[in-house]
């Protein structure tokens, strides 16, 4: 006979754990990863994942960089609602749900 709570709590805790902010991220760099490695050609487009850099007030990171004859693309991963507003000059952009 089967015990369905050894398999309904596994099943739960991902559900949980995937929406969780954190969760939800990772679900997102996976995406883009997946999306990434199948569409572009590896013999044009080069990834780099996450990728540490100094600053003035101590590290940043960023999800991904693809570098091509094309040009350098930097990528950071956001898995949110509605839409994002900002440029590179704003400290802070908005979220529009």
């Amino acid at each position: 006979m089967i015990d369905f709570s050894t398999i309904i709590l596994p099943i739960i805790l991902v559900l949980i754990f995937f929406k969780s902010p954190f969760g939800k991220g990772l679900l997102g760099e996976i995406l883009v990863n997946f999306t990434i490695n199948m569409r572009l050609d590896k013999q044009k487009y080069h990834l780099l994942k996450n990728i540490t850099l100094p600053t003035d007030n101590g590290t940043t990171q960023i999800d991904h960089v693809v570098i091509s004859q094309y040009g350098i693309f930097v990528i950071e991963t956001k898995n949110m609602r509605g839409w994002i507003f900002g440029n590179e000059h704003q400290k802070t952009w908005t979220q529009k749900i």
